[in-house]
């Protein structure tokens, strides 16, 4: 059983153990609602899951969620959802399982961890026994695959790459410090750059809202050769790059997998990432690491969080 907890939906479903999906099912995270009244969509989630004929057969249960997260806790703070802070999300869902007659051991995953986990079972990490996984997004978050196994960390955030500092007189970041690879490659980092920088954001074909002045607004600019536009997502690629090789270097990964809406800029992201990884990852145990799209798209947060389910309570 996977549930994909966001700040724009709560998805859940019966996951196979091929990764095929049934009983998908989903709302809308509630705007301007209290903590319970959130949970209740996740509780609407739960019921009607239960009234598939395979909700015996459930085994384990996997929740993905957007953070921060502490796992030690099974609590969640999402920075869009602002009504839980501290959260018990496991126990509630946990209990949400029970009543309804499912009694199954559960497990939190941030989504970084969530995504490392889908991409590794079943991605573009899939035969990697040390992985480094990305989302690229609003925020820039990630998780590792080590010796095979994942690799959560005591509090679910080992390999939360968004926030290592690869400028050290960079911009201070939202999470306190300062030169955060979040703050200069999160799709909102690009957009806020190039503007200062004098890129003006015009409307793209069949856009209906005038000016796009998202990242995506720039990766288009680039991919028509606005200098500005470009050297934002060379900047951004950069700052990538240098945290990769990082990882990289400290715990042997050979593979980082880059998702999220920003890595759908494609090669106008993937060029600047591994032009400049060559300048990082010199020494010769890193030097064969590779930067790869990930693979599973919208499906990586359900996936995600049974193969999480999987890979942490392997016994249940």
């Amino acid at each position: 059983m996977a549930i994909d907890i966001g700040g724009t939906k709560i998805a859940g479903a019966l996951v196979h153990a091929d990764g095929t999906m049934t009983d998908t099912t989903r709302r809308a995270t509630p705007r301007g609602a209290d903590a319970d009244g959130v949970m209740a969509a996740v509780a609407e989630v739960v019921a009607e899951l239960s009234a598939s004929p395979l909700w015996d057969s459930a085994v384990r249960c996997g929740i993905g969620s957007a953070g921060p997260v502490d796992t030690s806790r099974g609590t969640v703070s999402p920075v869009n959802i602002g009504a839980w802070r501290d959260f018990p999300v496991q126990e509630r869902v946990a209990a949400e399982l029970a009543a309804r007659g499912a009694d199954l051991p559960t497990v939190l995953a941030g989504d970084g961890v969530a995504m490392t986990a889908a991409e590794h079972w079943l991605g573009a990490a899939r035969g990697h026994a040390n992985a480094l996984c990305m989302v690229v997004s609003t925020g820039v978050g990630g998780g590792l695959v080590l010796n095979g196994r994942l690799h959560p960390g005591p509090t679910g955030n080992a390999g939360h790459i968004g926030h290592m500092s690869v400028a050290f007189d960079g911009d201070p970041c939202v999470c306190g410090g300062r030169g955060c690879v979040e703050s200069i490659a999160s799709g909102t980092a690009i957009a806020r750059w190039a503007r200062e920088q004098g890129w003006t954001p015009v409307a793209r074909d069949g856009a209906p809202d005038g000016p796009d002045a998202t990242a995506a607004g720039v990766a288009a600019a680039a991919a028509q050769g606005d200098p500005v536009a470009r050297a934002a997502y060379d900047r951004a690629g950069r700052a990538l790059a240098a945290a990769i090789a990082a990882t990289a270097t400290l715990v042997e990964t050979d593979i980082a997998v880059v998702g999220g809406g920003v890595a759908a800029a494609g090669d106008t992201l993937f060029g600047p990432i591994r032009a400049h990884l060559a300048q990082y990852a010199t020494l010769g145990f890193v030097e064969e690491l590779r930067v790869v799209p990930a693979s599973l798209g919208t499906h990586a947060g359900l996936i995600g969080a049974a193969a999480a389910a999987t890979m942490l309570l392997p016994g249940a």
